[in-house]
């Protein structure tokens, strides 16, 4: 049998790791065949929560400086025009302009366009995605962007898409992450 203080000191540490133990409610006794009593001790540990009394330091992933100051692969910026271009055509050949269709489309276009970027894999690069989307009736406007960013290393790709009733902007900037 399990002496008071070694029980004690069990359920603290279980509780302390996380754990719900049988002990905290008592000892829980079972018989065994012969009549005899034997102490069980039960464990369920949590995982996926932590503890309150945890630090949080310890779960967050420690990266090691690479000391890399520049890409080794530059961004694609034709391809990522081609991605453009075929996303909005496939998208918006067809479709007539209306507003609530074309709000819903610009966040639908812009993820699809994210996506097939990101499939790209190219390291160490951080993605904005725009679209906008209006009605073509004759207006002028003018869109425009401004970013702080280092002219070596971060770059941007665009397209502008017209049919006989909308137009689309599709803008694709890239900032590495040093």
């Amino acid at each position: 049998m399990m002496s008071d203080i070694a029980k004690d000191r069990t359920a603290h540490l279980l509780k302390k790791r996380g754990s719900v133990s049988s002990l905290s409610s008592h000892e829980f006794q079972r018989k065994e065949p012969r009549g005899r009593t034997k102490d069980s001790l039960g464990t369920v540990s949590y995982m996926d929560e932590p503890s309150q009394h945890e630090d949080a330091s310890h779960l967050a992933v420690q990266m090691e400086n690479t000391y890399q100051l520049g890409p080794t692969k530059h961004f694609p910026v034709v391809i990522v025009n081609h991605i453009l271009k075929d996303v909005l055509t496939n998208y918006l050949q067809e479709e007539k302009y209306e507003p609530e269709l074309c709000r819903q489309m610009t966040k639908t276009i812009s993820e699809v366009i994210k996506a097939q970027v990101k499939d790209l894999m190219i390291p160490r690069y951080k993605l904005i995605v725009m679209v906008h989307i209006g009605q073509l009736t004759g207006q002028s406007i003018l869109i425009g962007s401004r970013c702080l960013w280092d002219p070596k290393n971060d770059t941007f790709a665009s397209y502008i898409f017209r049919n006989s009733s909308l137009f689309a902007l599709a803008n694709v900037y890239t900032v590495y992450f040093e």
